[in-house]
């Protein structure tokens, strides 16, 4: 049984070093009053991120763009004179899109200030732009982009479930997921409103340090040998909370913030994840109860395979993530 869990690892472990973090693209089209139009395109474009870009039926982005790096990060930009296509009627179509697993958030600024914000995914890659639209706060699109980045972020979803193996009574689990949200909750506000800056890449490796850090503590209490986060895990999720919402101010900051409504959109994002995280925790528990209930002996004999799966991924990440910017 060993020697099988640890080829399962190994082999576990050659796939986490291909994982990265998801991230949503970016496409921002700007009516401007003199009768121009601004396109912007931001995507990821570390190795293994899927290939995509923005298509329009009137040829706009055909044409050589500008382009600019930051990071991981490629931005292109474009400009239509006047005497274009009309706006409203253009079909803007992601090319790619539908072989990856990234969502596009579409933000149309007209000319007469109103905006249009929608979200295209890979099973509905293009839209057709309607007219001038109310302005105001997408809902339903900040709220999606929060949920499904967090399920998306396969390293901010195994330090979830190391939590919920490292805890041992429900109202202590409540107390250490409760202390997780509010830390990355703040972090997450403060990164995004400028207050704080902190480079992406050593935040990730060290997000990916702290999994590492739950496994080998999920051991350690297995062991009969609890350490700080065994005893004390509410005091460790907050502390390490506060780095995982620097990673998810990261996400954010790909697709940016409607002017005028950073507030809101920030508190439809951040409740889109807290919405993701808990069900997530559901189904764990849910899962977990029924392994415990129909195959207990089982469960019993495999109970040190997850956090040596979790520990294993992450350890991979740390060496890919520093490797990165070093």
């Amino acid at each position: 049984m060993r020697r099988l869990v640890t080829t399962l690892l190994l082999l576990s472990g050659a796939f986490a070093a291909q994982a990265h973090d998801v991230r949503p693209a970016y496409l921002e089209i700007t009516e401007q009053p003199q009768g121009d139009i601004a396109i912007v395109w931001k995507t990821t474009v570390a190795p293994g991120a899927a290939v995509i870009a923005p298509h329009f039926s009137t040829g706009w982005t055909d044409a050589p763009a500008s382009i600019a790096h930051g990071g991981d990060a490629l931005v292109k930009t474009w400009r239509v004179p006047p005497k274009h296509a009309p706006l409203a009627g253009a079909t803007v179509d992601i090319e790619g899109l539908e072989n990856s697993i990234t969502d596009v958030l579409l933000r149309v600024v007209f000319a007469d200030g109103s905006e249009l914000t929608r979200v295209l995914k890979p099973s509905d890659p293009s839209l057709k732009l309607p007219g001038a639209a109310q302005a105001g706060v997408p809902v339903r699109e900040y709220l999606q982009l929060g949920f499904t980045h967090i399920w998306s972020g396969i390293d901010h979803l195994m330090y979830v479930l190391g939590l919920v193996l490292l805890v041992r009574t429900p109202k202590l689990l409540l107390k250490t997921i409760t202390g997780f949200t509010i830390a990355h909750s703040v972090s997450l506000a403060l990164a995004s409103l400028g207050y704080i800056h902190v480079p992406a890449p050593p935040v990730e490796a060290v997000i990916a340090l702290s999994i590492v850090y739950v496994a080998v503590e999920i051991l350690r209490a297995r062991e009969g040998k609890p350490g700080l986060a065994a005893r004390a895990p509410w005091l460790v999720s907050m502390s390490i909370g506060l780095l995982h919402g620097l990673g998810f101010a990261g996400a954010l900051s790909e697709v940016g913030l409607p002017a005028g409504a950073i507030p809101q959109a920030l508190l439809l994002f951040n409740i889109g994840i807290e919405l993701g995280q808990i069900v997530f925790v559901t189904l764990v528990l849910a899962v977990g109860h029924a392994l415990v209930r129909y195959v207990p002996r089982t469960t019993h004999s495999l109970r040190w395979v997850p956090p040596y799966a979790i520990g294993s991924f992450a350890s991979f990440w740390v060496i890919e993530r520093i490797h990165a910017f070093l």
